[in-house]
């Protein structure tokens, strides 16, 4: 199995030293500056299927960075559903590709996110550093600037054209009230649907949003013994004798940004990462443990974001299509009107299941990536006051995110075994089409 996006021998020499900086270093440095996306994110409350967006094109101006300069990288967005119509750019005389790759990583996530101008003093921060640590003199801090910028615009002219900004005058979602099983707001807040026309958004990798449809879920059936029943009131009996083990599991991979919690009449919003978020955490913390090079630093990132970011569009499309009913409205409804899930239900349709379908797609890249069996400890809700969860592979990490919503009370069995099932099918065609690339080469 392929598992370089790059010829090895021509970084050897960049393996030591990037213009006064190791490569180390400079994987280091930029996971770094990858949290402060994270750290908007969560100041702006991102939609987790938006936050995926936000990760993808930040990753990908990091990564064209590199791979406009150094051919044996693969290029990627040639092989994008639609592919870019990026101009040539004129290179620094003396190009700092660490600098530059982050400083355009931050500088996309500064003009595309609501609260973009919070990473001005992160790129501030960064040109000290290069400055302080790496000697780097003005002049060539300012050429490797605009460089870095320049690509930046290209991706979010890219973006601009993949039907974001066109959300908002397309039909909102209005409940179905006439027909039982279909979704409706579920308290403490009632929240309203979250992008419910995020299949329009376009994908990189995937053909369409409804490319790797999942077979139908059950039908809604309030008869005792049918298939919908069943799963219904296993997620009732699944609550009530939770162990601290299982309870931990839930809370971990909560990952929910619209969490509100209530103390007598006051309201108070919890801000955690969203699902995408904990996966490029994760990331991260792999490429630290393998001791990846700056190269395949941002390739992973990048390779994982791209797949999050085609992830959620082929789940959300999914959601709003099935549009079923979530276990707490429908068990307060049938069985039991005072019960209530360890986790606060998330403002949109149930199937299929979120993070059964991104986790499961994330761990098939990775795998691809770093192998099989590769062994970690997830440290990214550390932040968060959680305790670290040690692994064995990524798929054991994928499959304890999936079952986790189970725990959490917020989906039936079938929403996260089809979901991944459909994560791994579009995990699997991504990577396939990153080999096939690879081959070409």
């Amino acid at each position: 199995m392929v598992k370089c996006f790059f010829n090895i021998s021509f970084f050897l020499i960049l393996t030591t030293h990037l213009f006064g900086q190791t490569n180390e270093q400079a994987a280091s440095q930029f996971i770094k500056s990858a949290f402060h996306l994270s750290e908007v994110m969560l100041h702006d409350v991102a939609s987790p299927p938006a936050a995926a967006r936000f990760y993808a094109y930040s990753m990908l101006s990091a990564y064209e960075v590199l791979q406009r300069n150094q051919l044996e990288m693969l290029a990627l967005s040639k092989n994008f559903h639609v592919v870019p119509d990026f101009a040539k750019l004129n290179l620094p005389t003396k190009f700092n590709p660490a600098f530059s790759a982050t400083f355009a990583m931050l500088e996309t996530g500064r003009l595309i996110l609501p609260s973009g101008y919070m990473l001005e003093a992160k790129q501030l921060e960064l040109v000290k550093i290069f400055q302080k640590n790496y000697k780097l003199n003005t002049k060539d801090l300012e050429a490797n600037q605009q460089y870095a910028k320049q690509v930046a615009a290209q991706i979010v002219t890219y973006a601009k054209k993949d039907g974001y900004f066109s959300l908002s005058i397309l039909p909102r979602y209005r409940p179905n009230t006439k027909e039982t099983g279909r979704w409706y707001p579920t308290p403490p807040e009632y929240m309203s649907a979250v992008e419910p026309q995020w299949k329009t958004i376009r994908t990189f990798f995937l053909d369409s949003a409804d490319q790797f449809v999942p077979d139908p879920p059950a039908p809604f059936s309030t008869e005792k013994g049918s298939s919908f029943f069943n799963q219904l009131e296993e997620v009732v009996t699944v609550s009530k004798s939770l162990t601290p083990e299982q309870k931990a599991i839930a809370g971990f991979w909560d990952c929910n940004p619209f969490a509100v919690t209530y103390s007598g009449h006051a309201a108070m919003g919890m801000k955690k990462i969203s699902p995408g978020g904990h996966w490029i955490g994760i990331t991260g913390i792999v490429c630290r443990k393998a001791n990846a090079s700056l190269q395949k630093t941002i390739a992973a990132h990048t390779l994982v974001a791209l797949s999050l970011h085609d992830a959620f569009v082929s789940c959300w499309y999914e959601k709003y299509h099935s549009d079923r009913i979530r276990p707490e409205s429908a068990i307060n409804k049938y069985v039991d009107e005072a019960w209530r899930p360890l986790l606060q239900t998330p403002p949109f349709p149930e199937y299929t299941s979120g993070h059964s379908v991104i986790s499961t797609t994330s761990a098939e890249v990775l795998s691809y990536l770093f192998g099989e069996n590769f062994e970690y400890v997830d440290t990214s809700e550390e932040y968060f006051g959680l305790p670290a969860r040690s692994f064995k592979s990524f798929k054991a990490a994928s499959q304890e995110a999936a079952i986790s919503r189970l725990y959490g009370g917020i989906h039936f069995r079938d929403a996260i075994e089809a979901g991944q099932r459909q994560g791994e099918v579009i995990g699997r065609y991504i990577v396939e089409k990153v080999k096939n690339l690879n081959t070409r080469r």
